[in-house]
């Protein structure tokens, strides 16, 4: 199967309706009001699926929940952050909840689908090490190499080497938890894991991101990323569309969550 083929055959009935009935929870780590609303945008279109269907749970308005938070849902999105740092805990109190919501997940086979932060916090919440850098990070579209389990993974399968995803971070991951699959890669940075043996995806890039959502947010946040308008003209100039990242949302949706292969 091709993933343009996701896209366009047509779902039965008895699809639709399954589709229809699912319900997803999406840890938001976002503060600013137009940020939360394009993020929860994003994940219901590239999902395909109602906006009611994926209820938010924001840290900022929530910090404290339990771990079980997403037992009675289907599925477990997490999103990315530019508010918070995952290294500093004791500024951001809710990084903990957050990992105790992941693990839990992890450990009861809940699917999970974490972008950016969220895949940071997957990686610390497994047991691995999440490292800082201030100069030369990435940001904008970049070529995404896969590793060799990509070739049998659900998701990346049918992904192209080389395909280009949106990717904006300070914080990076090198190496993995012992109990997790690299998936996806650049020379700077692991970009993709799956957790042995569950239906658990994390993603570095941002798979819920495409081009002209990049340009709104990276505007939006210039004097937090960039040194000024200079570096941000070259970087969203030379922006590319990134349809087999943004697939793959739709892929953990009807290959995982509705099992339609």
């Amino acid at each position: 199967m091709n993933s343009s083929d996701l896209s366009s055959r047509d779902l039965s009935s008895c699809d639709v309706t399954k589709r229809d009935q699912l319900r997803i929870l999406l840890l938001q780590i976002r503060d600013g009001e137009q940020v939360r609303m394009e993020e929860h945008q994003s994940f219901a279109e590239y999902c395909g699926v109602a906006l009611d269907q994926i209820v938010i749970l924001n840290v900022f308005d929530t910090p404290d929940f339990p771990a079980t938070a997403a037992d009675d849902f289907d599925a477990l999105l997490v999103g990315g952050a530019s508010e918070a740092n995952v290294l500093k805990p004791d500024q951001f109190p809710f990084i903990q909840a957050c990992q105790n919501l992941i693990r839990h997940c992890g450990e009861t086979a809940k699917p999970v689908f974490a972008s950016c932060f969220g895949f940071q916090l997957a990686v610390l919440a497994l047991g691995g090490e999440v490292r800082h850098k201030d100069v030369d990070f990435e940001m904008g579209t970049i070529p995404v190499s896969l590793a060799d389990a990509a070739v049998d993974d659900p998701l990346y399968q049918d992904t192209p080497e080389g395909f280009f995803a949106i990717s904006v971070h300070r914080q990076y991951v090198d190496s993995l938890p012992e109990n997790c699959q690299l998936l996806a890669y650049t020379e700077q940075c692991v970009h993709s894991f799956k957790l042995k043996g569950k239906p658990f995806w994390a993603f570095q890039f941002h798979p819920e991101v495409d081009k002209a959502t990049l340009i709104e947010r990276l505007t939006f946040y210039k004097a937090h990323y960039t040194d000024g308008d200079g570096q941000l003209d070259r970087v969203l100039s030379s922006a590319v569309e990134t349809p087999e990242s943004n697939i793959l949302v739709r892929k953990f949706v009807d290959r995982v969550l509705l099992n339609l292969g």
